[in-house]
Order: structure tokens, then C-alpha cells, then sequence
């Protein structure tokens, strides 16, 4: 494993982690008439706090996208769910709350699964799959079910809701890192003009901003705690089956490597869950009282 990737893939997360964190801070302000509509992200631009952690989460997308460029999608996903630490790490200094045995628990399982994983399945690069239906089929099942869960979430917003959307999120955030990843490809293989005449670039704009509307409006509507797991856990899982499915990416498959990778996988989501249900986490506003009108701060 290249140590550059690494360092990229980490500090991605940790930028993002911050900027999850500053986020939901801001978007539990916002009023419930916002839900899932992009007049949301109209509101929230007026924040600072939430500008400030929208800035991070850019940051995190082009060290994630540079770390991409560098290596398997395989192998970075599962150290950008690290970001969950990092979004702990800064709850925990705004809540004061002691990290006690669920914390250091989850931290063990996440950081031991993601280690499993990486060093059971060796991520290595191979040949991209070049049929179309195989690609189309992937990224289609993808965002059906994204489409699926925010349906779903729509009818249940204030108890479901939220982890629905942050799933769904997740899950378009990692058909946006594999495509991100084909982007690039395209750009050092044929420049500016082969990077604009492709489809990805725009599809991975069009998932940034609807996966950014889903993640506000899952903030808006519940406690980090409820929302930034799923949305963590999603996110490696999609990538993993883009990078295998498509992307030529390729894990060792005998009977102890998959049984190796499976269980760092699981180690993986279950720190994530706890995690992110933390006391640390923001609790969130109240939701059963109206909405406070957004004000910066």
C-alpha cells in the first residue's frame, strides 16, 4: 500500500469527518419546509458555520479524488470511513463527553476492520471492465436503490427518515468516487477535452449535489447520531462493489482472505454504528417543536 495514498486517503477523512460535524450543527436549524428540496441548500449558504464545513468536505473530495487517482478505489474507501473518528474526536470537544469502553470499542472495530480488509484482500489494480451493461447495471441497481430509500424516507421523516436518506446518500457518494475515479482516468489519459467530452464528470456533479441535498436533509431532521453512521457505512460498501464490479479492481478471493475480508467488513460497519449512537454525538434539535429560523453564527 503506497504510504502517499494513505496520508491522502486519511487526511480526506478527517476533513470530511470535521465538516460532517459543522454541517449537522448548521442544518438542525433549518426549517422543516426545506426537507429534501434544493431550496435547502439555499437557506444553509447563508450560515457560516455550515460554508466553513462545506469548504472542509471539498477539501476531503479532492484529497479522496487525488488519493482515487493514486489508488484502488477498493483500498481507499474503507480509510475515508475513517472520517467517523475524526466527526467523534470533535463532537467529543464540543459535548465534553469522555470517549468511555463504547468508544474505544468502536474505534478498535473500525480501525481493525478496515486494516483486516485491506491487508486480507490486497487491493490491487487490474483491467477496467469494458462492457457497457456491466457498468450501467451496477450504477443503475446503485441509484435505484438511493431512489428507492429516499422514497421511503419521504413518508417517514421524522423517525426512519433520516437514516434512510443517509444511506441512500452513501450510496451515491460511492458511485460518485468510482466515477470520480474513471474522470481522472480520463484526464491524464487524454486531457481537459477527453475529461469534458465523457459523461462522468457531469454524472459526478449531478451525485455530489443530490447526495448533498440528502445528507442536509437527513442533518436537518435528527441527531448526527442517527444520520453520519449510515451514511459512513454505505459509502465504502457502494465504492467496493464499483471498484470490483467495473473498475478492475481486484481482492483476493481463496477461503481465508474472503472469510478475513468479510469479517473486516463487518468489524468496519459495527464501529461505525458504534460510533457513530455516541453520546458525543450531537444530539440534534428538538423536532417536535418548529424549527428555529436559520441565523448565522
Amino acid at each position: 500500500m503506497s504510504v502517499l495514498v494513505l496520508i491522502l486517503a486519511v487526511s480526506a477523512a478527517c476533513c470530511l469527518g470535521f465538516g460532517f460535524v459543522l454541517q449537522q450543527n448548521a442544518a438542525r436549524q433549518a426549517p422543516l419546509s426545506d426537507f429534501l428540496s434544493p431550496r435547502l441548500l439555499l437557506d444553509l449558504v447563508k450560515v457560516p458555520r455550515w460554508l466553513g464545513g462545506i469548504g472542509l468536505m471539498v477539501a476531503g473530495m479532492v484529497l479522496g479524488a487525488i488519493a482515487l487517482g493514486q489508488g484502488e478505489v477498493s483500498l481507499v474507501e474503507p480509510l475515508l470511513a475513517t472520517n467517523l473518528l475524526f466527526a467523534l474526536a470533535l463532537s467529543r470537544k464540543q459535548t465534553k463527553q469522555p470517549l468511555g469502553r463504547q468508544g474505544w470499542a468502536g474505534l478498535a472495530l473500525l480501525a481493525g476492520g478496515v486494516t483486516a480488509f485491506i491487508v486480507a484482500g490486497e487491493p490491487r489494480g487490474g483491467t477496467a471492465v469494458t462492457d457497457p451493461f456491466r457498468h450501467w447495471l451496477i450504477i443503475g441497481v446503485m441509484v435505484g436503490l438511493a431512489l428507492l430509500l429516499t422514497t421511503y424516507a419521504k413518508r417517514s421523516r421524522l423517525s426512519s427518515g433520516p437514516v434512510l436518506l443517509a444511506l441512500a446518500a452513501g450510496l451515491l457518494y460511492g458511485v460518485q468516487d468510482a466515477l470520480t475515479r474513471v474522470s481522472g482516468q480520463h484526464f491524464s489519459e487524454g486531457g481537459l477535452a477527453d475529461l469534458l467530452t465523457g459523461w462522468q464528470p457531469y454524472a459526478v456533479l449531478a451525485l455530489g449535489i443530490t447526495g448533498l441535498v440528502l445528507v442536509q436533509s437527513a442533518f436537518e431532521t435528527a441527531p448526527l447520531r442517527m444520520s453520519l453512521p449510515a451514511l459512513t457505512a454505505a459509502q465504502p460498501l457502494a465504492g467496493i462493489v464499483c471498484g470490483v464490479g467495473f473498475l478492475g479492481d481486484r481482492l483476493r478471493t481463496d477461503t481465508a482472505a474472503l472469510t478475513w475480508e468479510a469479517l473486516g467488513l463487518a468489524a468496519v460497519v459495527a464501529g461505525i454504528v458504534l460510533l457513530g449512537m455516541h453520546p458525543a454525538m450531537p444530539s440534534g434539535a428538538d423536532r417536535s417543536e418548529p424549527a428555529r429560523d436559520l441565523q448565522p453564527s
